[in-house]
């Protein structure tokens, strides 16, 4: 098990997150980045909101960023046109 943040890039800054949490690897990590994508996307346009981060980067232990999930990559393929 590895610690890992995911820190969001909104604007070409990243805000990044302090807690972490426990993954088995950068695979499982990259899973959780993906569920958070589709559920900040969903809370935006509950919301209304014309903008969301551009991406979760996915960073391990020392900070050092592992993977990157844009929020786009994880809308269905149908409204990517």
């Amino acid at each position: 098990m590895q610690r890992i943040y995911f820190q969001l890039r909104q604007d070409g800054e990243l805000i990044l997150e302090d807690e972490g949490i426990e993954l088995a690897d950068v695979a499982a990590a990259r899973r959780e980045a993906e569920r958070g994508a589709r559920e900040l996307l969903a809370e935006a346009i509950k919301a209304g909101k014309d903008t969301v981060p551009e991406a979760f980067v996915i960073a391990d232990e020392h900070g050092r960023p592992v993977n990157t999930v844009l929020l786009l990559a994880v809308l269905p393929k149908s409204l990517k046109k």
